[in-house]
């Protein structure tokens, strides 16, 4: 392989591994965002919202890989609203800390996607 090849294929992993760091970091800001102005949602503290973006990310990752589809609640319609709702509920289940109901799912849900529409950059990976 020549030296350029080298190059490029390790800027490109360095590039991937930045990506999935830029995205946990906008899930976490957008998490957070949406915990505070969502009643019935909480996140007890940074190590909660840190593992809860990651569940999140994780999530959606295995989602889309298996199903093709985006839980994204404007991306992809009223499938990618449900999908997202889903998504903000069943995390509760794998961190301690966060809380929240169904309701606060639904609202969750849509607050998400609005705040997540103005996030600049593409989040996909």
């Amino acid at each position: 392989m020549s030296n350029a090849q080298t190059q490029s294929n390790e800027s490109n992993g360095t590039s991937t591994v930045w990506q999935i760091v830029g995205r946990l970091v906008a899930a976490a800001v957008v998490l957070a965002i949406t915990a505070f102005f969502t009643p019935g949602f909480a996140i007890n503290n940074i190590w909660s919202l840190a593992i809860a973006a990651v569940v999140l990310t994780v999530l959606d990752y295995l989602i889309v890989k298996f199903t093709g589809l985006h839980a994204s609640p404007f991306g992809k319609g009223f499938i990618g609203f449900a999908l997202a709702a889903i998504i903000l509920y069943v995390t509760q289940f794998f961190v301690a800390g966060y809380t929240i109901s169904w309701m606060a799912a639904i609202i969750g849900a849509l607050i998400y996607g609005v705040i997540d529409y103005f996030i600049p950059g593409n989040q996909s990976m």
